[in-house]
C-alpha cells in the first residue's frame, strides 16, 4: 500500500463530512453499506490523550469497507468503561489488561477486550531543575505516580526496580504504599490522577506518567526518562497484563464491523505510523507486530 499522507487523511475525511453521520449501535455490520448506502457506518471508539494518528490510518484502511472510526475523547480514565458499558460509545482503546480487570471487578461493567493494540511504557520523567538521573534523586524528594490501583502498582514497582524502595513480594504487580517495606532512599511518594502528572512534574523531583500521557504533555520518553519499565516478556512477567486493548461491549465482542476495526489496527501501515509519529512512547503489541 502505498505511504498514507496528511493530505490524503485530510481529503478523505473532507469528503466523508459531505455525508450525515450517524453512530452505529451495538449490532452495526457492514451489510449497510455494501448494499449501497452512500453513508459510511461510523463506530464510535473512546480514548484519552493526543496520540491519535494511528487511527487515522485506520480509517483510510477501512474506507472501502464503508468503515468510519469516530474518536470520542476523554479526559480521564474513570469514564471510557462506564460510557462503554451505558452504550454512549460503541468501543474503546485506551487502556491495559490490568486495569480492565480491576475496572470490571470493582464496577462489574459487561465488557471485554477484543484486540491487543500497545504498550506505553511507564517512564520516570525528572524534573531536570532539580535531578538529572536516578543517583540524584534524595531523601526528601517527591515522586509523583498515578493514583489508580493497577498504574500505582506498576510505579512502585518501577521505583522498586530503580532501587529506590522494596515491596512486598506476596503483593504480585500490584502493590500499594502500604505494601512498601523499606524505603532504600525516603522519597515522599504523592498520588495523582494519571493525565494531571505531567503538570505537577514542576513541583516534584520526578514523575511517573506513562508513554501516552507523556507525549500528550510533549514528553519524550527517549530523551526525558532517567529510568523506563521493562517491557521484554522475558524478563518482567507482569508484560501480558501491560498490553493495551480494544475493548466493546460483551455482546458485541463477536461484530463483524469491530473485528473489521481490529484487523486495520494490526497491519503495518498502522505499526509504520505508531513507530514515526511516536518516536517510541509506544511498543506495537499485536501478534505478528515486527
Amino acid at each position: 500500500m502505498k505511504k498514507i499522507t496528511r493530505k490524503w487523511i485530510t481529503a478523505a475525511l473532507a469528503a466523508a463530512a459531505a455525508v450525515s453521520l450517524t453512530a452505529c449501535g451495538s449490532g452495526a455490520n457492514t451489510q449497510e453499506s455494501e448494499a449501497g448506502s452512500s453513508e459510511p457506518v461510523v463506530v464510535k471508539v473512546g480514548v484519552v490523550g493526543e496520540y491519535n494518528a494511528q487511527w487515522d490510518t485506520i480509517n483510510e484502511l477501512l474506507a472501502d469497507d464503508g468503515i468510519q472510526v469516530e474518536l470520542v475523547k476523554f479526559t480521564d480514565y474513570a469514564a471510557p468503561n462506564r460510557a462503554l458499558d451505558d452504550g454512549e460509545i460503541d468501543l474503546n482503546a485506551f487502556q491495559h489488561k490490568a486495569f480492565l480487570a480491576n475496572d470490571i471487578q470493582q464496577k462489574g461493567y459487561d465488557i471485554v477486550d477484543i484486540g491487543d493494540t500497545i504498550i506505553a511504557p511507564l517512564g520516570i520523567y525528572n524534573n531536570k531543575d532539580k535531578i538529572s538521573s536516578i543517583e540524584d534523586i534524595k531523601d526528601g524528594d517527591v515522586i509523583a505516580i498515578p493514583s489508580d490501583l493497577t498504574n500505582g502498582g506498576r510505579a512502585l514497582k518501577l521505583l522498586e526496580a530503580a532501587g529506590l524502595i522494596e515491596c512486598d513480594p506476596a503483593k504480585g504487580v500490584v502493590p500499594t504504599k502500604a505494601d512498601i517495606t523499606k524505603y532504600n532512599t525516603q522519597i515522599e511518594i504523592m498520588e495523582a490522577e494519571s493525565a494531571t502528572l505531567a503538570n505537577i512534574l514542576p513541583d516534584c523531583a520526578a514523575a511517573i506518567i506513562n508513554g501516552g500521557n507523556a507525549f500528550t504533555a510533549g514528553l519524550n520518553p527517549l530523551t526525558d526518562t532517567i529510568f523506563v519499565e521493562d517491557v521484554n516478556p522475558e524478563t518482567n512477567p507482569a508484560v501480558p497484563d501491560l498490553v493495551n486493548v480494544i475493548v466493546a461491549r460483551t455482546e458485541d465482542k463477536d461484530n463483524e464491523t469491530y473485528l473489521k476495526i481490529v484487523e486495520a489496527y494490526h497491519t503495518a501501515e498502522v505499526q509504520e505510523t505508531i513507530e514515526e509519529e511516536y518516536q517510541g512512547a509506544f511498543v506495537c503489541a499485536w501478534e505478528g507486530a515486527e
